[in-house]
């Protein structure tokens, strides 16, 4: 398909869901004891933290750690995902240098499909399948392979926002949007409903004449903070951007994100999620006034 202009850019939003994963790094099988004992340490402590700069600042050892075992088990399926989730989002969130940024991205997705396809020989192949095609395999997962089918299709859209100016990236999206949608009906509470928030943010990203559904993407924001207990602020700042920004509902806006400045960010597994959605909360409540009155 010829680029005939420039396509409509994917906020970044990948790595405040993406952190939500971590904690299922689990390594496990040829990973030996030592990566057993540490991975699930490490990664509690980089969800849990409060402090993104020390995130910055510590992650990049783990993700030698882990890149190092799978160039030593490289079929490892419990490496593999770790190896796409850390690198998929540091890229996402710290790496300023878009070459490098593009790389880290090719790396994870590249970890996250072999894994995929490891946990299910049917699925090998899938980036270079027509969506068409790929509906069937889908159908075919049992809900043991959603964390890899999860995994896969979380570290993919890191790497169609790596690269938010390529119509052949932005055209795989719909591939993504098959894959969440199984793992929602293979386990719509996986990881507190993310599966809802990722589908949320694609569905009111475009308008319809692209295939967005801005109020199918409402209904996935609001089961995720139901499913989470109202404990996933981002998926609030998300509701919030995308969709009552989109429908000029300005009360809808302010309350979601006053509730989310008001909230204890300080919740296991989301911690430096909730920091994060915070602090663009707070951004986006002092422009609303202006936005608004647009």
């Amino acid at each position: 398909m010829p680029q005939t202009g420039r396509p409509p850019n994917l906020p970044t939003f990948t790595l405040r869901a993406l952190l939500l994963s971590l904690p299922l790094l689990l390594l496990s099988g040829c990973a030996s004891m030592i990566a057993d004992r540490m991975s699930d340490g490490l990664s509690q402590a980089i969800v849990n933290q409060d402090d993104p700069q020390t995130v910055r600042d510590g992650a990049p050892a783990f993700l030698l750690m882990i890149d190092g075992m799978i160039a030593g088990s490289p079929n490892d399926t419990g490496l593999l995902m770790a190896g796409a989730k850390l690198n998929a989002a540091y890229a996402a969130m710290f790496v300023d240098d878009p070459t490098r940024a593009l790389r880290m991205s090719d790396k994870a997705r590249g970890y996250a499909l072999h894994a995929l396809c490891k946990s299910a020989a049917d699925t090998c192949g899938i980036a270079t399948r027509a969506h068409e095609a790929l509906l069937p395999l889908l159908e075919g997962l049992d809900d043991d392979k959603v964390d890899p089918l999860f995994t896969a299709a979380t570290v993919w859209l890191v790497w169609i926002q790596q690269r938010d100016e390529n119509w052949a990236a932005i055209a795989d999206l719909p591939k993504v949007e098959a894959m969440l949608d199984r793992v929602l009906a293979l386990d719509e509470g996986y990881e507190q409903g993310q599966a809802h928030y990722y589908l949320g943010i694609l569905r009111s990203l475009r308008p319809p004449s692209l295939g967005g559904d801005p109020e199918q993407g409402r209904s996935h924001f609001e089961r995720a903070i139901a499913l989470s207990d109202g404990h996933n602020l981002a998926a609030k700042v998300a509701y919030a951007r995308l969709y009552a920004r989109l429908i000029y509902e300005q009360a809808l806006h302010d309350r979601l994100l006053n509730e989310v400045i008001a909230s204890d960010p300080h919740i296991p597994g989301l911690t430096l999620s909730n920091v994060l959605a915070q602090r663009e909360a707070r951004e986006l409540l002092a422009s609303s006034a202006d936005y608004f009155m647009e």
